[in-house]
């Protein structure tokens, strides 16, 4: 049954509204570090684990979900996904110590990547041809306002009413997401069931991997520098400690920018966009660790680098639906897996860093680091996809020409055998 413009509107609204909520989650820790650190009386280093442990519950749940539900209705799937996001942020709000908080923030990450991928599908599926990347964006859009709106207010209710009140509102976000979901979602029947079986084979694939591992690399970079800006610009650039939110929302509009210019990039050239996209990380962040204690031109910094690494994400999305083949729904899920692989180890390594005495700068020159070797794997990954297509055209070639009656040599058989 065909959905009208406005039914379309308010499910990709819904699904958006989801998507805000979860990038309010993600985020808002890396702002209330100290305040967590003082409440559990340990270490703000120690503190930044509880952002890993929301991390790897999107790299554990999304390729599983993705696998597990694949023959599962899309919107009871949705639906179940963003009760369970409301469950885990709940119980993020009264765990009373250090372990049941990483509990909690690994099951409030389990469902962030499935529900990416799902989303992102559905909305493709409800505009049709002609529309579906925009609706894509819509729904995307949803986590980069929320670094906008969504973590600098959370951020400023936690700093004045304890953490706790932070994820609070996230709870409240997720309630509105099952109730809204629930009203403007279709049914989605007209949607291709797929299988475990064919979802997993993306994983079978080399590109595959090489695209992922692209986005844990250069992507860990922002990371690095972004788990640590509260104390960053409150110790190093001098900037009060009132004024963190409003940082926060520079570096949520550099988000949105970058979401918005990378997409467009990466219409026109998937591959320079990444190359692009990782030289400026790179670039943004050793300027940002060379002008840190400068606060006036500090700010200006954390705005690049939300743009500079919000605007390789869409050409990573893009590539891995290239490399992926008919194993859509895990791909787009992987690509959540991989950035919060990204942020699990950005914050890790950030805090090896800060541990070490090389003080609050090193995660950003750490971070460079980081995007340079993203670079060096987006090389390889090249070189080989070229290889690849050598051997393929290779076949191709040497299996006409059989076509033709001509013979191949030994050598060419066994090739094509192999291959």
């Amino acid at each position: 049954m065909p959905v009208s413009t406005t039914a379309r509107r308010n499910a990709i609204l819904a699904l958006a509204l989801g998507g805000f909520g979860i990038g309010t989650t993600e985020f808002v820790s890396m702002g209330l570090l100290p305040s967590i650190a003082d409440s559990l009386r340990i270490s703000e280093p120690t503190a930044g684990h509880v952002i890993s442990a929301y991390a790897l519950g999107v790299v554990v749940g999304a390729p599983l979900i993705a696998a597990a539900t694949a023959r599962m209705s899309r919107r009871a799937l949705l639906i179940t996904l963003m009760v369970a996001f409301t469950v885990g942020n709940g119980a993020t709000v009264v765990a009373p110590t250090y372990g049941t908080l990483m509990a909690a923030r690994f099951v409030a990450g389990l469902p962030h990547g499935a529900y990416f991928g799902v989303a992102a599908l559905v909305a493709a599926h409800l505009a049709g041809p002609g529309s579906r990347a925009k609706a894509v964006g819509q729904v995307m859009l949803g986590l980069s306002v929320a670094n906008v709106v969504g973590v600098p207010a959370a951020t400023w209710l936690g700093e004045a009413f304890g953490w706790r009140t932070a994820f609070g509102v996230v709870v409240v976000i997720g309630l509105a997401t099952i109730a809204s979901l629930l009203r403007h979602l279709p049914s989605l029947t007209g949607m291709t069931a797929s299988n475990p079986v064919t979802e997993l084979g993306a994983l079978a694939r080399p590109q595959v991997w090489f695209t992922l591992l692209i986005g844990v690399v250069g992507f860990g970079g922002m990371f690095a520098f972004y788990t640590y800006i509260h104390t960053t610009l409150t110790d190093v650039s001098g900037l009060p400690g009132g004024l963190v939110p409003f940082a926060l929302m520079l570096f949520g509009i550099g988000m949105v920018v970058g979401n918005i210019v990378g997409g467009a990039l990466a219409d026109r050239s998937v591959i320079g966009t990444m190359v692009a996209g990782l030289v400026a990380i790179l670039v943004s962040l050793v300027v940002f660790a060379v002008v840190a204690g400068t606060v006036w031109a500090a700010l200006p910094l954390v705005f690049a680098v939300g743009v500079t690494g919000s605007a390789l994400v869409p050409a990573l999305q893009t590539r891995l639906m290239d490399v992926a083949d008919d194993a859509q729904t895990l791909a787009a899920a992987l690509n959540h897996s991989a950035l919060n692989i990204a942020n699990a180890a950005g914050a890790w390594l950030g805090g090896l860093v800060i541990s070490a005495g090389y003080g609050y700068r090193a995660p950003s020159l750490l971070g460079a680091a980081l995007a340079a070797a993203g670079l060096v794997v987006l090389g390889v990954t090249l070189l080989a996809h070229r290889r690849s297509d050598e051997v393929v055209a290779h076949d191709t070639h040497a299996d006409r020409g059989s076509a033709l009656g001509e013979t191949k040599p030994v050598a060419a058989q066994e090739i094509t055998a192999v291959h």
